[in-house]
């Protein structure tokens, strides 16, 4: 599951991060699990980490060992119909173009 398409518009790093933390849900995701699960650099995640913290999209935290969740409004609810364009993509493009 991918985090909510509002979110989407972020940097590389940041959108992979959440969108691992959405799959992991309640487990939540250490640090390390975190670096394995996205292709970039510690100082990378930690750049998108601290970021997204800022901007309260994630939580962190530290009992037996520091974990971090996605925030509740980033999960996207499966329940939820899809975006999909009810005319297919064929159609869409043509709105778009004015055709």
């Amino acid at each position: 599951m991918a985090a909510k398409p509002e979110y989407r518009d972020r940097p590389d790093v940041e959108v992979a991060l959440l969108d691992a933390l959405v799959d992991r849900g309640d487990e939540g995701m250490t640090v390390l699990e975190l670096r394995a699960a996205v292709d970039a650099d510690i100082d990378a995640v930690e750049e998108a980490l601290s970021a997204l913290k800022e901007d309260s999209l994630i939580t962190v935290e530290s009992e037996e060992r520091v974990r971090v969740y996605a925030h509740d409004r980033v999960i996207p609810d499966p329940e939820a119909p899809a975006d999909d364009p009810p005319g297919g993509i064929v159609d869409t493009i043509r709105d778009r173009l004015g055709l």
